[in-house]
């Protein structure tokens, strides 16, 4: 297993990846697969070539199985924070640890990054794993969405996360020195 940062020539791995992720999962993305199974591939192309953001996946066997993104703020004022965003691993390889993985190789992109002082997301408050996953990784709740997604005629809540960031050289929000 290896985690790779994704480049254009991934776009047709990750189209494939991102559709079986909106057929299965609806409520945990605000598009859905109709929206964009039409989209070319330079669409996604473009997705894995843009300034503000950065996408990991997850090989096994040279196949791509999990993706996560870190989007980047375009303004000024807040370029402070990032977002995590678009987590998911195939059903066959769950279980294994690559989503904690895909986190860890975002958390190591935000560490390089001296302006961010916080990572943020969002995830479905019916997700158990995806909540425990995040929350091992030091992420806590701020925030509850009601109906924050509608697939049909059902309503799903989100839960907003987020993260505190300290840099290596800094001590974390709220902590004393300790040397």
């Amino acid at each position: 297993m290896a985690i790779e940062l994704l480049e254009p020539a991934n776009a047709k791995a990750y189209r494939q990846l991102m559709l079986e992720a909106y057929a299965l999962h609806p409520e945990a993305f605000v598009s859905s697969i109709a929206q964009r199974e039409k989209l070319p591939l330079s669409w996604w192309e473009a997705k894995l070539d843009d300034e503000l953001s950065a996408l990991f996946g997850a090989f096994v066997d040279s196949r791509l199985v999990g993706i996560v993104g870190l989007a980047f703020e375009p303004w000024e004022d807040a370029r402070h924070k990032a977002t995590l965003f678009g987590l998911y691993v195939s059903e066959a390889f769950r279980g294994q640890g690559l989503g904690e993985d895909l986190v860890q190789a975002v958390l190591s992109l935000a560490g390089q990054e001296p302006e961010i002082k916080v990572i943020e997301l969002s995830v479905s408050a019916n997700s158990d794993a995806a909540l425990a996953l995040y929350k091992r990784c030091g992420f806590e709740q701020s925030g509850l969405e009601d109906s924050a997604i509608r697939v049909g005629e059902a309503y799903y809540d989100r839960v907003h996360m987020r993260r505190p960031w300290a840099h290596p050289h800094t001590h974390p929000p709220g902590g004393g020195g300790g040397e």
